[in-house]
C-alpha cells in the first residue's frame, strides 16, 4: 500500500497519538507500519533485511540480528514519517509485533537463551511429530513449538532440565519490550493446539503430553508456554527498557498499550479480510500458505492440514508449506543479471513485470515443463530436504513464457496438494484473498491462483504491505473490541471503502493448472531422487 493521507490530517494524528504501530518480522524482511485515525491508511513504513542461516543443521536467526533490525526498521519509519509530513513521532496510540509462527525459543529462569533459535523451517522434528499426533489425535506438524520441545526431549538434549519458558519469536519480542508473556490466540495454536470453547491450550491435550514428559522437564507444559489472548485483549504496555530497545536515541515514550502478538498468519488474515467462514488467505513469500476459516469440524486427520485459529480463536485450516517465492525470485534475478551484462539494464521490479507479462502468454499446462521450488524440506510432499528443479522432457515446449508460467506453477505446486485435501473435505470456499509481493504485478500471479484453486480470488490495496499492516489493524482494533467483534471491525472501518481486484478461475486456467498438477504429483519421485544423489 502506497502511504496517502493529507499532509495536514496525517501529521495531527501524529502529533496527537492517534496513530498504530505495526512490526513484522518476516523471514527476509522486518518491516513497520504505520496508521493513522483511518486505520485502512498507511501514514509511513520503514523495513530492515535479514536472512536466516543454517548452523549445524538449523535454521536461525541470531537473536542480536532481531533487535538491530527492529531499530533499523523504527528508525527508517520515524524518518519516513519526518519526510513526508515534518514530525518525527515520539508515541502511538498503540502498538503490535507480529513474527514467523512456530519456531522453538527456550530460555531459562534468567531469561537466557538456552539453545539457538530453531525457526519453523527446520524439519528435524518427524519423531516428535508423528509420537505427538498419535497421542493427541490431530497433526502436529513438523514446525510446531511443540514438537521443536519433545523432538528436544526425546533426543536427550542437555538443555531441557533448565527450560523455563518457551516462546515464539513474536511472544518473546512482545515480552522484553513490556514484560508480559502473552501471545495472541492464532500464534499460541501453531505452539500447542487449542480448545475452541475455552480460547485456551486444550487442558485435555495437555495433561496427556505432561504425563508423556514426565519428570524430563522442570514444570507442567501450560508453566512453560506463554498466556493465551485474544484480540483486543489487554496485553501489557511498552515500558521503560522497552521503549529502549526499539528506539536506543530515548526518543520513544513508554507506556504505550500493546495488542497480543501475533503470527503471521493472523496477521495475514487480517490484511485480506479473511476472519469469516468460507473465506481464507493466501500469503506468499519465503514461504506459501493458505488460511482457511472453517464452518465446521474436519471428519480426519490430515497431515496436509494444521488446525489453527483467526486472531479471535475461531477454527482455521492451514496448509503451509516450507517452500514460497525464493526459487522464483532467484530466477527473476538472473534474468536482471543478464539484460545488465547485455548492456539494457532493467530494475528488479521492471524484471518481475516483464517476466510475469510473458507467463500469461504461455501453454495453459506450461507446455509440459515441470519447476520445483524447494529450497528446504517440504512435509506435504513428503520431502526431509530440498533441491530446486527445472524438469522437461525431449517434446516439451521449451519457451520462455512456458518457463515462466510453470515457475509460478511451481510456488502453488505443493499448496494446491493439501487444498486438494481441503476440497475431498467437503470445505467450500466464497473467496480467497491473496497478499504478498509476487501479486503486485496485477492479473497474474492471481489469475494463476484462481486456476490453481478453483475459486475466485481478490487482491486488495493493501497486497504487498500484509501483515505489518495487519498487525498495525490489530493494534488499532484494541480501542474498539468492547464495542465491536474483530470481523465488523474489519468490515466496517478498515475495508468497508476498499479498493478489491477479483480473479475469476478461467476454465482453461483450471484445467491446465489440474494437468499441471498431475505431472507436478509425479514428478515428486524425482525430487526425492535428486534429494538421495546430491
Amino acid at each position: 500500500m502506497t502511504p496517502r493521507r493529507s499532509s495536514g490530517s496525517a501529521r495531527e494524528d501524529i502529533l496527537a497519538g492517534r496513530t498504530s504501530l505495526g512490526i513484522e518480522l518476516g523471514s527476509t524482511r522486518i518491516k513497520a507500519c504505520l496508521i493513522g485515525s483511518d486505520p485502512a491508511v498507511v501514514l509511513a513504513t520503514g523495513s530492515s533485511a535479514w536472512e536466516n542461516r543454517l548452523e549445524d543443521g538449523l535454521w536461525t536467526y541470531g537473536l542480536d540480528e532481531v533487535w538491530a533490525g527492529l531499530q533499523e526498521a523504527y528508525a527508517a519509519l520515524v524518518a519516513d514519517a519526518h519526510d513526508r509530513y515534518g514530525v518525527r513521532p515520539t508515541t502511538f496510540g498503540a502498538l503490535g509485533i507480529s513474527a514467523m509462527m512456530h519456531g522453538y525459543l527456550a530460555f531459562d529462569a534468567a531469561g537466557e537463551l538456552l539453545v539457538p533459535f530453531r525457526t519453523w523451517r527446520n524439519t528435524n522434528t518427524p519423531v516428535a511429530a508423528a509420537e505427538l499426533t498419535d497421542l493427541l489425535g490431530v497433526n502436529i506438524p513438523l514446525r510446531w513449538s511443540i514438537a521443536h520441545l519433545h523432538q528436544a526431549v526425546v533426543d536427550g538434549e542437555a538443555h531441557v532440565p533448565q527450560i523455563a519458558s518457551v516462546n515464539t519469536l513474536a511472544g518473546y519480542v512482545h515480552e522484553r519490550l513490556t514484560g508480559r508473556r502473552v501471545l495472541g490466540v492464532g500464534d499460541a495454536s501453531g505452539m500447542f493446539p487449542i480448545d475452541a470453547a475455552t480460547g485456551d491450550y486444550d487442558a485435555t491435550m495437555v495433561a496427556a503430553y505432561d504425563a508423556l514428559a514426565g519428570d524430563r522437564l522442570s514444570a507442567p507444559l501450560v508453566e512453560l508456554l506463554p498466556e493465551v489472548r485474544p484480540a483486543g485483549a489487554d496485553a501489557g504496555a511498552l515500558t521503560a527498557e522497552g521503549a529502549l530497545l526499539l528506539d536506543p536515541s530515548g526518543s520513544l515514550a513508554p507506556g504505550i498499550p500493546l495488542c497480543p502478538p501475533e503470527g503471521d498468519a493472523g496477521t495475514g488474515m487480517v490484511a485480506t479480510n479473511a476472519v469469516a467462514p468460507r473465506t481464507g488467505n493466501v500469503s506468499a513469500g519465503t514461504s506459501i500458505f493458505a488460511m482457511v476459516v472453517l464452518e465446521r469440524p474436519l471428519s480426519g486427520v490430515h497431515h496436509e492440514i494444521d488446525l489453527v485459529t483467526t486472531p479471535s480463536g475461531d477454527a482455521v485450516a492451514m496448509v503451509h508449506c516450507n517452500n514460497g517465492a525464493s526459487e522464483l525470485a532467484a530466477w527473476a534475478g538472473l534474468f536482471t543479471r543478464f539484460a545488465a551484462a547485455a548492456g539494457a539494464p532493467v530494475s528488479d521490479d521492471a524484471a518481475f513485470e516483464a517476466l510475469f507479462r510473458e507467463a500469461l502468454s504461455g501453454e495453459a499446462d506450461a507446455g509440459g515443463l515441470l519447476a520445483y521450488n524447494h529450497l528446504a524440506g517440504e512435509p506435504i510432499a513428503g520431502l526431509t530436504e530440498g533441491r530446486p528443479l527445472v524438469v522437461r522432457t525431449p517434446g516439451s515446449a521449451f519457451t520462455l513464457a512456458n518457463f515462466m508460467r510453470a515457475q509460478l506453477y511451481g510456488v502453488f505446486g505443493t499448496l494446491a496438494l493439501g487444498m486438494r485435501t481441503l476440497a475431498d473435505e467437503g470445505v467450500r470456499l466464497d473467496r480467497m484473498f491473496a497478499h504478498g509481493g509476487m501479486f503486485r504485478t496485477a492479473g497474474v500471479a492471481q489469475r494463476f491462483l484462481a486456476g490453481a484453486l478453483g475459486a475466485p480470488v481478490a487482491v486488495g490495496e493493501a497486497a504487498s504491505e500484509g501483515g505489518a499492516w495487519g498487525i498495525a489493524v490489530l493494534a488499532s482494533y484494541l480501542a474498539h473490541a468492547d464495542a465491536v467483534s474483530l470481523g465488523d471491525y474489519l468490515d466496517r472501518q478498515v475495508f468497508a471503502s476498499a479498493d478489491i481486484a477479483v480473479a475469476d478461475p478461467d476454465p482453461v486456467d483450471v484445467a491446465g493448472f489440474a494437468a499441471y498438477l498431475d505431472r507436478y504429483r509425479a514428478g515428486l519421485a524425482i525430487e526425492a531422487a535428486a534429494v538421495g544423489a546430491l
